[in-house]
């Protein structure tokens, strides 16, 4: 419904489909809605920094 509001609004759909990411979330293993949110988080917190969401456990860099 809510794709169909933008498209009759003009929105290039295209652009719209590529900013689109389903379904969300990393693979944490959470059950609890608390633990879903974190795992949203987590990887909106990865998309926006660019990096993997990778375990730290095997970087030998710094690691901030």
């Amino acid at each position: 419904e809510r794709l169909l509001r933008l498209a009759e609004a003009g929105a290039d759909m295209n652009a719209v489909a590529s900013r689109l990411h389903a379904p969300i979330g990393l693979d944490l293993g959470g059950r609890t809605p608390e633990e879903t949110a974190i795992s949203i988080c987590a990887e909106i917190i990865a998309a926006r920094t660019g990096r993997p969401a990778a375990s730290l456990s095997g970087t030998d860099g710094p690691i901030h």
